[in-house]
């Protein structure tokens, strides 16, 4: 079985909490979780899967420990790697860019040559744009804990089947 990774900022309260949902989905046994702010290239080059959480700060950004690592990701081959993408968002704060970070970062792994997995259903959401919806679905898991937490589980536990079918 190829070796996974989830790497989210250990720092962090709600990311880490649903990335902690995400891992004992998987089981503890079966990913191995990551600080995405300790993070180097070396982690990139030792894991086939890997489960990226993006949670869009301000308006639409990337959060800071992404967005510093962001030129050595840009530097890097990634074909035969396979990424998921999730992320937190609040589409009524902020509708205009609702978990904008997952289409961020799934674009730059993509120009590295990345296969992208986990998408998901844009139903259920209600925003204006956003840039991790393609093709009327998001190419991520959305999470939105501060008006849909309720769902949050449900999400999780889909995605993490649909994500096990997927990774090869």
């Amino acid at each position: 079985m190829k070796k996974k990774a989830i790497i989210y900022s250990f720092n962090t309260q709600k990311s880490k909490k649903v990335a902690e949902k995400i891992v004992t989905a998987f089981g503890e046994n079966n990913i191995e979780a990551i600080n995405a702010e300790e993070l180097t290239t070396e982690v990139f080059e030792k894991y086939d899967n890997f489960i990226l959480s993006a949670p869009t700060w301000f308006d639409g950004e990337l959060p800071n420990y992404w967005d510093e690592f962001v030129p050595d990701l840009e530097e890097m081959e990634l074909k035969g790697k396979t990424f998921a993408v999730f992320g937190l968002g609040d589409q009524k704060g902020y509708p205009e860019n609702f978990c904008d970070a997952i289409g961020i970062l799934v674009e730059i792994l993509e120009e590295c040559g990345a296969k992208i997995i986990g998408n998901t259903s844009i139903d259920g959401y209600t925003y204006e744009a956003s840039k991790a919806e393609r093709d009327g679905q998001f190419v991520g898991l959305p999470v939105d804990q501060e008006n849909q937490a309720r769902l949050t589980n449900g999400r999780i536990e889909n995605w993490v089947s649909q994500l096990n079918n997927e990774m090869k």
